[in-house]
């Protein structure tokens, strides 16, 4: 009786661990795990408070208006390959088949002299199946995404320089192609279609991850492809399916990028697939998957625009602006492993 008393008195060493108050880190770990955004929406907050003291022109409306312009194309493609890195993929070619379907667009309309609604959706079939592509070889040849985009990265780029022959095509005003340019002032600030366009669609890509079966699917393939096989999800088709909202979202970027440069232009978005990349990792999706959310990927953008848009006024040397988003990566990417660390 007296041993039976002692022991519930006492609480056993494991339930002391289990029980132990929380440190700081850990709550801090916890809380960073739980909103991947976070991390790069007080980084967005802070740069965008030290250049606003820097350079008061910063914060004019005009100057917002500029950045959201700017980071309108870069954002739409950064949709799409947050999809695909929730899956554990990459995808490197995902700027050369904006291009490519850019030129599309533009040719057909001022070559071919057909309508721009028909351009527009050929350009997006086209760049859907080239992600549709990218997604039969990772899921039927089983070979990395890494690799696969490498390649097709070459075969789409060669493409659209054959396509093109050495020319760029300019669009007349007043076409639908051309829409996305068009601006929606808001007293000082001007903002295009082609940023609202953004907007919606990554509004309507959001809803779809955290709402949708397909969502909760995708992030149940990047976080364990084998558990997620074994509690019955079809893996393959939630790959393919990434791959191809990747495509749709390209097909947006590609209808901004011909309102932003005016037609079609072979040599545009030379460096669009990095900086997709750059603007997800740094927005605090995990390059391992099954973790992130899609408007991190708007905060990861705008933090990049921001650091080159806050430089150049500092009067910074545009070397340095390549230097600080090199950082921001490498920075990015530590907190992503500390918060995995941490969490096995």
């Amino acid at each position: 009786m007296t041993t039976h008393v002692d022991s519930e008195a006492t609480p056993a060493p494991l339930e002391e661990f289990l029980n132990r108050p929380a440190t700081l880190t850990q709550r801090i770990h916890s809380v960073l795990h739980r909103q991947p955004a976070l991390s790069p929406a007080i980084v967005l907050v802070l740069a965008a408070v030290v250049f606003s003291l820097v350079n008061e022109r910063f914060y004019a409306l005009q100057n917002l208006s500029l950045i959201a312009q700017q980071v309108a194309v870069i954002g739409s493609l950064a949709v799409g390959q947050t999809v695909i890195i929730l899956t554990a993929g990459i995808d490197l070619s995902i700027g050369a088949v904006m291009v490519l379907a850019s030129l599309l667009m533009s040719k057909l309309v001022a070559d071919n002299h057909l309508p721009g609604a028909v351009a527009l959706l050929a350009g997006a079939a086209v760049a859907i199946a080239a992600q549709a592509v990218n997604g039969l070889l990772v899921t039927k040849i089983k070979l990395p995404p890494f690799i696969v985009t490498l390649g097709t990265l070459s075969v789409f780029t060669a493409i659209t320089l054959i396509y093109a022959k050495g020319q760029t095509v300019a669009l007349q005003p007043g076409n639908i192609l051309m829409w996305t340019a068009n601006t929606v002032s808001v007293g000082q600030l001007n903002l295009t279609n082609g940023v609202l366009l953004m907007i919606a669609l990554y509004a309507v890509v959001g809803y779809a991850l955290r709402y949708t079966a397909w969502g909760r699917h995708l992030y149940a393939v990047g976080d364990d492809i084998e558990a997620a096989r074994l509690a019955g999800i079809s893996v393959n088709r939630v790959l393919l399916s990434a791959y191809m909202v990747g495509g749709f979202a390209i097909a947006v970027g590609a209808w901004i990028l011909v309102g932003r440069v005016g037609g079609g232009d072979p040599n545009s978005g030379l460096n669009a697939n990095l900086q997709s990349i750059t603007a997800v990792v740094i927005g605090g999706t995990s390059l391992f998957g099954g973790r992130g959310v899609v408007v991190g990927s708007l905060i990861g953008a705008l933090i990049v625009q921001v650091f080159v848009n806050g430089l150049a006024l500092a009067g910074i040397d545009p070397n340095y602006q390549v230097l600080a988003v090199g950082i921001l990566v490498i920075a990015a990417v530590s907190v992503d492993q500390w918060i995995r660390k941490v969490k096995s």
